[in-house]
């Protein structure tokens, strides 16, 4: 009677996508034009590949980041057609509210993984699956500390001042530095996440710091264009650097010897864990409101192993 009762819901009204097959669930993230989103894509794959059943998925992002009314209308059309769950990685922390408030409202489960959704919607959705981003600060200034050891003069490239992820990653980092060495930080300098500013930026602290020991590059755009400045200045492997994320350009940097390490986030295992923790709130069983998908710090030592190639892309 319920499968009939849907059946006859979803024929009454217009719908803009396809009618949910049974057990759907709806995976949509920020864009699906990324390699991060993609990794994502393969840790989602897994866990229904793992969980095995009828149940089925679908992978969806709009074009780009900034396409946010996009994203709004795929997470409407998949309440509209009752899917099982949600999984759903907001590209902004308002505009999505309403969505997966109708997604409550029709008393479908929503995981919401990377970014938060505003503060007071916290009701709608049963569990957030990201970064501590503290917790990932202070493990690339432990990685860094293990280098440099713990005097001397060390610089933080940072990227977006006052940004959610900045705040606790750059400062875990510094925090950390602080609580656990005499280093000098020379910093932080923001980029904007423009790799050619951050370039430029490091170039700059290069040439006016010839004692620097160590750096730090806070997030993808930002780590690049810093590795760059030190292969072009030919410091690469003199200053000991760490960088946070992981594509390719950041594996080779590491392979290189131009970064000593890469701290990189769990991209991988958000697709898993959304899927998993959705499936056991459909299942009735209870899961943690806050759950951190972590972070492994990537060197040459342990490039090539599962540990590192489950967060690499």
């Amino acid at each position: 009677m319920k499968k009939l009762a849907a059946a006859l819901l979803t024929s009454a009204i217009a719908l803009a996508a396809i009618p949910a097959q049974a057990g759907e669930i709806a995976v949509i993230v920020k864009t699906v034009n990324s390699t991060f989103w993609q990794n994502v894509q393969k840790g989602a794959d897994a866990a229904m590949k793992e969980a095995g059943g009828e149940d089925t998925m679908t992978f969806q992002g709009p074009a780009a980041e900034s396409a946010i009314a996009d994203q709004v209308n795929m997470v409407e059309n998949a309440v509209n057609r009752g899917v099982s769950g949600i999984v759903l990685a907001p590209s902004d922390p308002d505009a999505l509210v309403p969505a997966v408030k109708k997604a409550w409202e029709a008393r479908i489960p929503v995981i919401i993984i990377d970014s938060m959704l505003a503060e007071g919607s916290e009701q709608y959705y049963q569990s957030f699956l990201a970064t501590d981003n503290k917790k990932a600060g202070e493990l690339a200034a432990q990685a860094l500390i293990e280098k440099v050891g713990t005097e001397g003069k060390i610089a933080v490239m940072s990227y977006v001042a006052g940004a959610g992820s900045e705040i606790g990653r750059v400062g875990g980092f510094t925090d950390y530095i602080k609580a656990n060495s005499k280093l000098e930080i020379v910093g932080p300098f923001y980029s904007q996440s423009q790799m050619a500013t951050a370039l430029n930026q490091t170039t700059d602290v290069l040439a006016a710091n010839s004692d620097l020991k160590g750096i730090f590059g806070a997030n993808e755009p930002t780590a690049i264009g810093m590795g760059r400045a030190l292969k072009q200045s030919g410091k690469a492997g003199q200053v000991v650097a760490i960088g946070f994320d992981g594509n390719q350009d950041l594996q080779e940097f590491v392979k290189d010897g131009t970064l000593a390490g890469i701290a990189v986030q769990g991209s991988f295992q958000m697709g898993e864990l959304g899927i998993q923790t959705v499936k056991k709130v459909i299942g009735k069983e209870k899961v943690e409101k806050f759950v951190d998908t972590g972070v492994v710090v990537v060197t040459k030592d342990n490039i090539d192993k599962p540990e590192a190639k489950n967060v690499l892309y």
